[in-house]
């Protein structure tokens, strides 16, 4: 993934991930669509995002259960 695509998924999980801990699929599914849309919308495909980190559903899922209680400041580094 580019550094660019990267930085948007690392910006908008901060922004848009809710405060909460969860397993749910549904939530998680709904983030993955609307993260890709956001992504196409800043003119970075969903194929450049997934090249570097495989299944965005996976990634998402990943941060909401390592959420600790905290608003923002999750790097996709630490996953």
């Amino acid at each position: 993934m580019s550094t660019r695509g990267i930085n948007f998924l690392d910006k908008w999980m901060a922004e848009h991930l809710p405060n909460a801990i969860t397993d749910d699929p549904l939530p998680i599914i709904y983030l993955t669509d609307e993260a890709i849309k956001a992504a196409e919308r800043e003119g970075i495909p969903s194929e450049e995002i997934s090249e570097e980190v495989g299944s965005l559903f996976e990634v998402i899922l990943q941060a909401m259960q390592h959420r600790e209680g905290k608003l923002g400041g999750l790097k996709l580094c630490c996953l």
